[in-house]
Formats: structure tokens, sequence, C-alpha cells
């Protein structure tokens, strides 16, 4: 026990020293903005993947000490006055709160300023702001309310809480992918339907896979980043494809045209019913991980609020070293995805062109490093993909020959 609570406040005292020089960093930007820098495509991912590994590093090592910290066993103490079914909540929530109002500083440094640095960015610093406070009171309403079913079910089923929980954890990613299409994703950017030209071309290529009545919307990503995508989201009557306004506006209607096919590739084949699998799973493991805590065989300790501090500790670590299982699935269903958009489209050179245009617009690097995509990375590289449209062509070119 002395062992971790030296731990803890050796982590509290670096988290906070970190904080506070990214937010003299902030103070310094607000009152002189650095310029903007070359469009650097090899240092820019060499600082994303950078800040990736110290952010997960960060991550884990404070996930691990809150629970002995100082902070937790205050608000442990405060919150065990409340009535049982409040608080967890009331533990989770100021956490949640704090912890994200602290990591502003750093957000803004490793985020916004960077992206920004790049010109990748020409959001105003007051709007990204705004964005953030909103992501915060979101994330602490969220953790009140998984804290106060997480404690539910402890409470009720105390031994089979892992199992129960992850019972309940499909449902409600069920609901999540309901409720932040409609909901939450419209309190940061707006959605409209694609009109014109382009939308009948779109609209005539998804009723070939029959789904002519698919949602295709406009999103006015240009608000936060110059970056071009496009992306699947939802289930059921709030799926939808998406495209953002920085891919409609800078890319040929050939292009948009194999992106989109690429899309409904995911689209066609249920994609993000797979990833909530997936996500399900992950779940699962990391529960009945966190269910070889020593303190779970304690009644008294299980039912502190504090008990979820220490579950999220265990969570957080099994998600981590699982996650590379996850990102290989994404990896997989991209690849199938723009296999499919070359069958659709029948035109893998749109897609090298649609690819070569993300990445000069996305400032993104051909190749990541291998232990980097294993670990990090969502999608294959744009070399991989790229060659793979050249060969798809080459192939097609050859059938045409015979």
């Amino acid at each position: 026990m002395k062992k971790r609570r030296t731990y803890a406040l050796l982590v509290g005292a670096a988290g906070l020293s970190y904080v506070a020089w990214r937010a003299w960093q902030s103070c310094m930007e607000c009152s002189e903005p650095s310029p903007q820098g070359e469009r650097d495509v090899l240092r820019y991912a060499q600082e994303r993947r950078r800040l990736a590994v110290l952010g997960t590093v960060r991550s884990l090592a404070q996930a691990w000490a809150l629970p002995e910290s100082p902070v937790a066993e205050v608000l442990d103490a405060l919150a065990a006055r409340a009535p049982a079914w409040l608080a967890p909540a009331a533990f989770a929530a100021p956490i949640t709160a704090v912890s994200a109002l602290l990591e502003l500083p750093v957000d803004f440094i490793e985020g916004y300023v960077t992206e920004r640095r790049y010109g990748l960015t020409e959001q105003r610093p007051q709007a990204w702001l705004g964005d953030q406070l909103k992501g915060v009171a979101l994330a602490t309403a969220l953790s009140a309310i998984l804290a106060t079913i997480g404690g539910a079910v402890i409470r009720r089923v105390p031994r089979a809480w892992p199992l129960v929980g992850a019972a309940i954890s499909l449902p409600l990613l069920a609901l999540g992918n309901i409720v932040v299409p409609l909901y939450v994703m419209p309190l940061f950017n707006r959605f409209e339907p694609i009109e014109g030209e382009i939308e009948r071309r779109l609209r005539a290529l998804a009723e070939r896979y029959g789904c002519g009545n698919a949602e295709i919307l406009k999103m006015n990503m240009s608000a936060q980043t110059t970056k071009a995508n496009a992306f699947v989201i939802g289930i059921g009557s709030t799926h939808r494809i998406v495209i953002g306004d920085t891919l409609l506006d800078n890319f040929t209607p050939e292009e948009i045209e194999f992106v989109v096919a690429h899309e409904l590739g995911h689209y066609v084949a249920h994609d993000t019913y797979r990833l909530m699998a997936a996500a399900e799973a992950l779940v699962t493991a990391s529960l009945l991980f966190a269910a070889t805590l020593p303190e779970n065989r304690d009644t008294a300790m299980r039912e502190r609020p504090r008990f979820l501090a220490q579950i999220s500790a265990r969570v957080a670590l099994a998600s981590t070293l699982l996650r590379p299982l996850v990102l290989k699935l994404t990896r997989d269903r991209e690849r199938a995805a723009d296999r499919f958009a070359v069958a659709a489209t029948g035109a893998p050179t749109w897609g090298v062109a649609a690819f070569e245009r993300l990445a000069e617009q996305n400032l993104a690097e051909a190749e990541s490093p291998r232990w980097y995509e294993i670990l990090f990375a969502s999608h294959p590289s744009l070399r991989e993909r790229i060659a793979a449209l050249r060969d798809a062509a080459d192939a097609a070119e050859e059938r045409a020959r015979s």
C-alpha cells in the first residue's frame, strides 16, 4: 500500500508539472502565436507519433495512480456520504471534470497548436475552446451515468458483475451509435443533405447496391480542420455516410465517387456492427481482467466509490494491450472497403488519385513504421493502399487486352 501511495504521489507530481509546463506554453501562444511552419510531412508524422506514445504512457500511468491518490481518498470519503445509488457518480463526475479541465493546456499545445503550425486548421482558439468545453461537459455526464450503472451492477451482483456489466455494455454501445449521430455530433458540426449533380451521382451508385435510401450527408469539417475525411456512423435509422466539406470542395467528382464507394463498402458490409462486436469483446475481456483485483474479494472495498477507479485502471491497461487486435480488424475492413470501391466504380485509378490528393491535403506520410501501424493505426498505409489500387488497374488492363 505504501509503494502504491508513493507511486501515486510521484505520478501526480509529474503529471501536474507537465500540465503546468503546457499551461505556460499556452499562455505564450495566446500572447504571441507561433508562425505557421512548412508543410513538412516527415516532421509532422514524427511529432504525431511521439505525442501518441507519450499520451498513451501518460494516460496509463495516471489511471493506475488515481485510486491511491489523495484526491481519490478525499472524493471517496465525500461520495460515501451520499446515497448508495448516487455515490459512484459523485465520485466519478468530479474526477472526470477536473481531469479534463487540467488536460486543456496539453490538448491545446499538442492538438490545436500543432495542427495550426502545420496549416491543418483554421479554427480560432475561442472556437476550439468552446468545442473542448462541450466535450468536458459530455464526458462528465457520461462518466456519471456509467458510474451509476456500474455501481448498481456491483452492488446487486457482487460476484458476477463482470459478466453482467459486459452484457449491459452491448445495448449501451448500440444506444451510443443512435444517440451520437442524432444528438452529440450536431453540437459540434452542421449536417445537411448533399444536393446537385454530385448527389444524383452518389445516389445512383448507392442504388446499385440496394442502398438508395441511405443518408449521404455533408459535414462542415472545415470548422475544425482542413483535412479531408468521410466516414460511416450509426445503426438502423441513424446509419449514414458522412462526407466532409473539406473533401467535397477539393476533390474531383470521380475522386469523390470512389471515396463514397469505399464508405458504401463499409455500409453494405455492416462494418459498424462488426466494430460493435469487437468493442463488446474488448469490454468483456477488460472487465474480466479487472475482476482479478485483490480488492474484488473484499466486500467493504468493493462497495467503496473508489473501487470504480481501480476497475478503470485495469480496464485501461487491458484495452491498451488488446487494442492492436481491434486495429487489425479495422485495417482489414479498410482493405475490404477499398476492394469494394474498385468493384463498384471499375476505376481504381480514381482511388489512386483520391489517395494521393488525401496525402497532400492531410499531410499524411506514405508509410508509418511497422510498430506504429500495429499499435496505433486504424488504416493501412497509403503506400500499401495505392499499390493495391495500381495492381488492380494493371490487372484490369491485362484483362482488357486479353
